[in-house]
């Protein structure tokens, strides 16, 4: 049994908590750790020795954050497969898709290192007769982030790099059902230079997220998961007047237009629908086939699934795991249940799975539901497994409004040959993250992820442009200079 600790002043910290969380490992169901709930003095002592550490990184020179993070990125690559191992025993998402994740988290340690080029301020000469403008961004202090268990590495690398880069400290609390990436990261960062007390891991429950929510000494909070706890983070960050990102739940759809090339689409679908085990905001959980392509498009998408190999996370002909718990197989079970009792035609049932050495894991295989319609709860709720509905529409102006018409906006995908409807779709669809003939649409670092609508509280997207406004403070800076002496010799030589 292994007793997670938390990672505080550069070290791993066993907690002082008497309270534990049992941890089971998603592909056998056994018990294999536990993960501490932190006590609010671990938390008060752990904020004092943050606010000293922060003053003094924030005066670290810009080529001298940018070094470590260099050396960061280095040894996240020397260590690239131990974490992907991590990841997969952890979540039960199979190893292809565990580094598949954790690439697309060092895209963003990546684009941190740029800080230098990053930072760079504007300055405008002459403003007014002899006046100067420019301004600075400086640091915010100590910056929170709360993540979720479907990315262990990816997640939390959208938000830590960034705002250390930026000049911040900050407090990672991981999800407890995966809280080994994270002390992996922090150990990295550590032997990269990184200061003590710049980067510091604490598990929790919800008694933790409040204590950071509440806390004065806390200038911001990053928070990815679902749309009631996004909603909820960012009224209560509200209250004590801290920047906020919450991004919350989705319901991706993709539209396959008739003039679509089909087996692209499917091909696309079927990695988007059942990759990680749907457990991930970017699914796509709902397929609009338009017109005369919905029967061949059925008939080959059943045909693509059926040869889906679930197993073992880390077998390597697995090309999908488990769910990461059995209280949220029985959740997505339910979900199942509800589409057929709702009038949902099962085009393919992913119940009963059973796999010889595994039998008491969290499997659920691929689902289809057809027919699907928008009052179904199968339609209009986030389910985070894998389980497709298709809904059948006439025309693309219907399928369109299905897109628009959901609470969700996180992303969206159209499959077309045709360039006027790509691009009516790429204008008119009220969704923050758009993919033409891309089953999913995450933009790469230097660009900012964020959903619109109940995908979104606080407006503001991970990474990017916008992580480097989040995590700093625009100061303006007026300036006028009175002609003095020295003024006065180096002008009158010239007006002579």
């Amino acid at each position: 049994m292994i007793e997670i600790s938390n990672f505080i002043g550069g070290k791993n910290t066993p907690s002082e908590t008497k309270n534990f969380i049992k941890l089971y490992k998603p592909t056998t169901g056994e018990e294999y750790a536990k993960v501490p709930v932190s006590t609010q003095v671990e938390f008060n002592k752990m904020i004092e020795s943050m606010k000293l550490a922060q003053l003094e990184w924030a005066e670290t020179s810009l080529t001298k954050r940018s070094s470590i993070l260099f050396k960061f990125k280095y040894l996240i690559e020397k260590n690239f497969d131990e974490l992907a191992t991590i990841i997969s025993n952890e979540h039960g998402k199979v190893f292809s898709d565990a580094k598949g994740s954790l690439q697309r988290g060092l895209e963003v340690v990546d684009f941190a290192c740029g800080i230098p080029h990053l930072l760079k301020g504007s300055h405008s000469i002459n403003v007014g007769t002899s006046v100067d403008s420019f301004d600075i961004r400086q640091p915010l202090g100590i910056s929170a982030g709360i993540t979720p268990f479907n990315f262990p590495a990816m997640v939390p690398m959208w938000m830590f790099p960034m705002s250390i880069a930026c000049g911040n400290a900050f407090i990672l609390k991981p999800s407890e059902k995966v809280p080994q990436c994270s002390m992996k990261l922090a150990e990295l960062f550590s032997e990269a230079g990184l200061p003590d007390n710049i980067l510091n891991v604490m598990h929790g429950d919800k008694s933790v997220v409040d204590l950071i929510l509440q806390s004065k000494n806390i200038a911001s909070v990053s928070f990815v998961g679902s749309t009631p706890v996004a909603q909820y983070i960012y009224s209560e960050s509200a209250k004590y007047n801290k920047k906020v990102q919450a991004l919350g739940g989705a319901k991706n759809h993709m539209v396959i237009m008739e003039d679509a090339n089909l087996e692209d689409a499917v091909n696309g679908l079927i990695g988007a629908a059942f990759g990680s085990a749907g457990e991930r905001c970017m699914a796509t959980s709902v397929a609009l086939p338009v017109g005369k392509i919905q029967k061949p498009f059925m008939e080959l998408l059943k045909e693509k699934t059926n040869s889906i190999h679930v197993g073992s996370s880390l077998d390597p002909n697995s090309e999908m795991g488990p769910l990461i718990t059995k209280e949220h197989k029985e959740k997505v079970l339910g979900y199942i249940e509800k589409g057929i009792n709702e009038g949902a035609k099962l085009e393919l049932d992913g119940r009963g799975i059973s796999l010889q050495g595994f039998e008491n894991g969290n499997f659920v295989g691929p689902t289809i539901f057809n027919n699907v319609t928008k009052d179904m709860t199968i339609y209009k709720e986030e389910i985070f497994g894998p389980v497709l509905s298709v809904v059948n529409v006439n025309t693309y102006e219907e399928a369109i409004s299905h897109v628009n018409g959901h609470e969700f906006g996180n992303g969206t995908s159209v499959y077309t040959s045709n360039g006027n409807i790509a691009r009516d779709f790429m204008k008119n669809v009220q969704i923050g993250m758009v993919g033409i003939n891309i089953p999913i649409p995450v933009p790469m670092a230097f660009y900012s992820f964020g959903g619109w609508k109940g995908s979104n509280f606080g407006g503001s997207g991970m990474h990017g442009e916008e992580g480097i406004n989040f995590y700093t403070r625009r100061k303006t800076i007026t300036s006028k200079w009175a002609d003095g002496a020295l003024g006065a010799s180096l002008v009158m030589p010239t007006m002579k």
